[in-house]
């Protein structure tokens, strides 16, 4: 069971009554929010963790993402970062690791986290593709799902999945244009995958198998915004609200399957524009918990990313987002 399905059906978890108690509020207010799924609480069945309720009525939730990259591989960084992330008060971790053995960095995050832990699957099948074949063209939608379904196993509790990036959007933004193109790594690999195999997108094609191996586990799904800005010049752009379109349906058909969901965005936006995006979203998405990446609201700043973001992630929380992540300059 799920923690919406079994908030469909009036039953009120531990998790529930534990997200009410720290937040202050009834738990009769979390039973219908998690039955309608504007508050999502990220707990996978296979780990014993801290509950946290994310989305619409709650304290805004800091993400802090850590991970190795191809140039730097140290595990034991990648713990004392996630541990200091845990002492100065973050709600949740991810796990982005695309440098050294991937299973092994993700366990060690996993096993020492009493917060929960999301990832990007793509992140995984993509590397080992191109470590394997050479190219993330060579990926097989077997790679894809065997990852999701490997790291939801594991006790991953949230995952960015690409489903929304597909030949509807990539041909819409082919026929606008753009200044700086793709920025999303996860939205670049399947786009390129799209674009080069002539196939539609595994995640969206097959996405009641992605509900199948969500619901079993009850991992959240945090679907991902491919087409988000990497530049001012294209923000709130019709390929991003082209995008946005596709993930309100996909959250529909979350809901339906009993998975929980949020709603991932949308990269670089001027600050005046954060309000609008997040009202977008909300009415787009059906009051879907809202994780706003950044948002990066200058270009004029690089090297400070981490000071235009901590902006973007305050106005944000300001204009009603759920869910924030710290960015940092060496990531960005």
């Amino acid at each position: 069971m799920t923690q919406i399905s079994d908030a469909k059906k009036g039953i009120l978890t531990d998790e529930m009554k534990h997200v009410a108690k720290i937040e202050g509020v009834s738990e009769d207010f979390i039973l219908r929010s998690v039955a309608n799924g504007t508050i999502v609480i990220p707990g996978n069945v296979n780990r014993d963790i801290d509950a946290a309720g994310i989305g619409a009525g709650l304290r805004t939730k800091v993400n802090a993402t850590v991970g190795t990259s191809t140039d730097i591989v140290n595990f034991d960084e990648e713990v004392e970062k996630a541990q200091i992330a845990i002492d100065n008060g973050a709600d949740c971790l991810m796990e982005l690791s695309i440098g050294g053995d991937l299973d092994v960095i993700r366990n060690r995050v996993l096993d020492m986290s009493p917060l929960p832990v999301g990832s990007v699957p793509v992140y995984q099948a993509a590397i080992e593709s191109i470590r394997r074949d050479g190219s993330v063209v060579y990926m097989t939608e077997d790679d894809l799902f065997n990852t999701i379904e490997k790291q939801a196993k594991d006790g991953i509790d949230f995952m960015a999945i690409h489903s929304s990036i597909n030949i509807e959007t990539l041909t819409r933004l082919k026929r606008q244009g753009r200044v700086t193109g793709l920025v999303s790594r996860g939205g670049s690999f399947m786009s390129g995958w799209i674009v080069e195999n002539e196939k539609e997108n595994p995640l969206y094609e097959n996405f009641d198998y992605v509900l199948e191996i969500a619901k079993e586990h009850d991992v959240v799904l945090s679907l991902a915004n491919g087409m988000r800005a990497g530049s001012i010049a294209d923000s709130t752009d019709r390929a991003q609200i082209q995008e946005l379109i596709i993930l309100g349906e996909l959250i529909d058909r979350s809901r339906e399957a009993g998975v929980q969901c949020m709603i991932e965005g949308p990269g670089h936006i001027p600050i005046n524009e954060i309000p609008t995006n997040v009202m977008i979203q909300k009415k787009m998405c059906s009051n879907a918990p809202f994780y706003m990446l950044g948002p990066i609201v200058c270009d004029v700043a690089p090297g400070y990313d981490h000071i235009v973001s901590a902006i973007g992630a305050a106005s944000s929380a300001k204009a009603g987002a759920d869910f924030i992540c710290y960015v940092t300059p060496a990531e960005h």
